[in-house]
């Protein structure tokens, strides 16, 4: 297989991440693949020759969508560009399915499309099944329900399991940690997640905070800390975190060892309520967005949760405040009942260990690297 050129198109940070380990593990089978990509740091550092950086390309919302839409349409004109000016052997698509679909469109099947962690038609937006079917060759999932809703629909779909198994573990010893930020052991610990981005922690960090204060108010020894994004500066934190007198600790770039030190959670929605359910704590889901684009995005949603770990179980072991409903007397009132029931807390422990086993085996990057060296070696 050697020669052989793969093009990988990712257009966010955790796409870098997930993209970064499959060219890992790709590169590991056999190193004479050469790997082009639209990436980030991580795919650069893991040996792809990125021809377009992603740094500024992350967007929430229709309208953030909009004021971008410039640069989105010359990444697809550079894109295709390098299609036709170099051939590939298969376009790797990795999650950023509203410009990624487009991309598959204009490729027209002139190379052989996968798609690796594929858009989620099964919660919104259905109808981009029929494109998929269309310009898409092979689905590689992370979710087992994921898979039998590809197959019903006939498409040819593969199952690798989630990569977060690799990678979600604490880098620190608890007590080391606790020492380190001056908390007790014995006081209970709330572990703040308002997300990566700083459009999500301006609306959602000041509710996970008033929600933390009224927690305080019956447990006064409360402990808090917040896990920061290494994307976001201090000072979008500082903003919000000077209004209250908490004993609280801000940790940056250390989300596992945030949590692993906490007895209840509060995290935005996304990949950290994967993370949670993987460092089996139990959490609530907060999320707020701006208005009109949850105006936008709402009626379009099909299933009845919006947190990853409720829909994984298909059933909801996670409370859920979103939007209108994220009230900070009625996250507080909720914490407050599951962190003093010790049954409620064993529940949800429970539910969230059955998450975790549904994840597949450890070892996701290396068997999406596998079905896809099989792909090519039967594309031959």
């Amino acid at each position: 297989m050697a020669n052989k050129q793969i093009l990988i198109v990712c257009g966010e940070a955790s796409g870098d991440l997930n993209a970064a380990n499959l060219a890992k593990e790709i590169l590991k089978i056999n190193s004479e693949i050469k790997i082009s990509a639209v990436g980030g740091s991580l795919l650069r550092k893991a040996g792809a020759e990125v021809f377009y950086d992603i740094k500024e390309l992350s967007v929430i919302g229709f309208f953030d969508v909009l004021r971008k839409l410039p640069e989105f349409f010359r990444l697809k004109r550079i894109v295709l560009e390098k299609i036709r000016a170099e051939k590939f052997d298969v376009v790797v698509l990795v999650d950023f399915s509203g410009f990624n679909l487009r991309l598959a469109k204009e490729i027209n099947n002139q190379v052989p499309v996968i798609y690796y962690i594929s858009p989620q038609v099964w919660a919104s937006r259905s109808g981009r099944i029929n494109s998929i079917k269309k310009y898409i060759r092979q689905v590689v999932v992370l979710f087992k329900f994921e898979e039998d809703f590809y197959r019903r629909h006939g498409m040819e779909v593969k199952f690798a399991g989630h990569p977060l198994l690799d990678v979600v573990s604490p880098t620190i010893e608890k007590e080391k940690l606790l020492k380190e930020l001056d908390f007790s052991e014995s006081k209970n610990t709330l572990a703040l997640l308002p997300g990566s981005r700083k459009q999500e922690i301006e609306h959602i960090l000041p509710v996970m905070l008033k929600s933390a204060s009224l927690i305080a108010k019956s447990k006064p020894e409360l402990q808090i800390v917040i896990a920061k994004s290494t994307q976001v500066s201090w000072e979008i934190y500082r903003k919000y975190t000077d209004r209250f007198k908490l004993n609280l600790k801000i940790i940056e770039g250390k989300t596992y060892d945030c949590l692993n030190i906490a007895d209840f959670a509060l995290v935005a929605s996304g990949t950290a309520t994967l993370e949670t359910a993987i460092m089996q704590k139990p959490f609530a889901i907060v999320y707020r967005m701006n208005l009109l684009n949850y105006l936008l995005y709402r009626p379009q949603v099909r299933i009845p949760y919006i947190g990853m770990v409720n829909i994984v179980a298909q059933k909801k072991i996670i409370p859920e405040f979103i939007q209108f409903g994220a009230r900070p007397k009625k996250i507080a009132a909720e914490a407050l009942k599951i962190l003093q029931n010790p049954s409620r807390l064993e529940q949800i422990k429970h539910g969230l260990l059955e998450v975790k086993n549904s994840l597949g085996e450890k070892g996701a990057s290396a068997r999406a690297a596998q079905i896809l060296l099989k792909f090519l070696d039967k594309a031959q």
